[in-house]
């Protein structure tokens, strides 16, 4: 039996969790992209197929970003955490900013892995709770701006995930930065 990645589980999770509720707006507002677009940054190898090749960040891709995202917040004299997850959520790095409150750590972590789970920016995750309020309840997850998914093809290959400044505004615009850095 072929084993579900975190973000084809978590997504079923959703879809069942709404068929049970009766909810149908929370499966249509879960799904962000189309079914097809994560085929680019996972495809089946053609000789073998039991295997699959994916698409993932380097850690000094990942580093890059990072401190790229730091630097944007220092701009701009604030002290937040970045936390850059791969495409399964898994967390491939995490900076503290110098001064960035203790919250901000994990907070950073959850919103790079909710952002990379539905391939959208938080702050647009966020807007979608009225009408799946149950969302917020997945483990693991922020539904607060500030996360950024990284994309190749169009899929989902990791997340920037910043925390620690006084707006979620501002926390994606630094994220954004970080994904924009990954571009140069």
């Amino acid at each position: 039996m072929k084993k579900l990645s975190l973000r084809a589980r978590v997504l079923t999770g959703v879809a069942a969790a709404a068929v049970v509720a009766g909810t149908v707006g929370a499966a249509s507002a879960s799904a962000s992209a189309p079914a097809a677009a994560p085929a680019a940054a996972v495809k089946t190898d053609t000789k073998n197929g039991n295997l699959q090749e994916s698409t993932h960040l380097t850690l000094e891709a990942a580093s890059r970003a990072a401190q790229a995202t730091l630097d944007a917040a220092k701009k701009e004299n604030q002290r937040v955490s970045v936390a850059v997850v791969d495409r399964n959520g898994n967390t491939i790095l995490t900076l503290r900013g110098d001064g960035a409150g203790p919250q901000a750590y994990e907070s950073a972590v959850k919103k790079a892995y909710t952002a990379v789970s539905w391939n959208a920016p938080t702050s647009e995750l966020a807007k979608r709770l009225a009408n799946a309020p149950t969302l917020k309840d997945i483990p693991g997850t922020l539904f607060l701006a500030g996360g950024a998914p990284v994309t190749a093809k169009g899929a989902p290959i990791a997340a920037i995930g910043v925390a620690g400044a006084p707006s979620g505004d501002l926390d994606e615009k630094f994220a954004q930065a970080g994904v924009a850095a990954l571009g140069k």
